[in-house]
């Protein structure tokens, strides 16, 4: 059976720093830059900090109250990885690597004009 969510072609861009680039079995494309996908990592940890400030997935965190903006690189993986058939996973360098990217998730918060409009109409 094959779902929406199965990709017909992954490019994981390393090398330019691009982000990933997702074609669909059903001809959608998506396209994630790896700042988005770091701050959607679906690892629990970061899954129950974006609950309790109510981020979305792909959402940068906001700097707390008083905080001075400290520079930071921006996030890259240093590794991807297959998970079965079913997931990607990233080795960041800040050092994370807990996060399990299934393509369903993927397909859940691309971040296109289309899909989002489709989010936000439902």
């Amino acid at each position: 059976m094959t779902s929406v969510a199965d990709p017909k072609s992954v490019k994981v861009n390393l090398t330019t720093g691009t982000g990933l680039d997702i074609e669909w079995k059903d001809g959608h494309r998506s396209h994630y830059s790896f700042p988005f996908l770091r701050d959607a990592c679906p690892c629990a940890l970061c899954d129950e900090e974006r609950s309790k400030t109510g981020r979305q997935p792909g959402e940068a965190p906001k700097p707390k109250a008083g905080e001075l903006p400290m520079f930071k690189p921006a996030a890259k993986p240093l590794s991807a990885e297959g998970v079965g058939k079913y997931a990607i996973r990233f080795k960041w360098n800040d050092g994370h690597e807990l996060g399990i990217y299934s393509w369903q998730f993927l397909r859940d918060v691309c971040p296109c004009e289309e899909c989002g409009a489709v989010k936000h109409s439902a």
